[in-house]
């Protein structure tokens, strides 16, 4: 068994979509990126690459690639999955925090537990999804950037 950490934060503007782990969120701002900036799908992906000894996110997908700028963050987790199952690994379990002073999230954990589940193909059970705020600190408190942390846990399939 392997234990997999990820991060990522990316400041918020007006004018961008605000997707977390899949599912879109209706807010005044979204985050900035390369990508659709899912800071959540981000960080997974971080966890899964590292557990299984791959790298990290920046590797597989350089934001100086333009055949990322604007993409689809659950492509680039589906893409990842397959190398770490490539590598005779599957994910066990879940966990993930994200951090964001507004929009309150409570309402919209349930979804993303379930989007991750599919876009993982595990169990919902086996996802488990938390929201915390900056307590109006830092870059998160004063809404200028969300973070997300995500632990995988992975075990050899072979």
């Amino acid at each position: 068994m392997r234990v997999g950490l990820g991060h990522d934060l990316h400041r918020l503007a007006p004018n961008r979509a605000l997707i977390l782990g899949g599912v879109r969120i209706d807010f005044e701002r979204g985050l900035i990126g390369h990508s659709d900036a899912d800071i959540l799908l981000h960080a997974i992906t971080d966890a899964l690459l590292g557990a299984a000894g791959l790298g990290d996110i920046g590797d597989a997908f350089p934001d100086t690639d333009p055949a990322y700028a604007g993409i689809d963050s659950a492509l680039l987790l589906a893409r990842a999955l397959e190398r770490v199952r490539a590598a005779g690994w599957r994910i066990v379990n879940l966990d993930c925090t994200i951090f964001a002073q507004r929009p309150k999230l409570a309402p919209h954990k349930p979804a993303i537990r379930q989007k991750l589940a599919e876009l993982l193909a595990i169990p919902v059970e086996a996802v488990n999804v938390k929201a915390k705020t900056g307590e109006q600190v830092g870059p998160i408190g004063r809404e200028e950037a969300m973070a997300a942390d995500a632990v995988v846990l992975i075990e050899r399939t072979t």
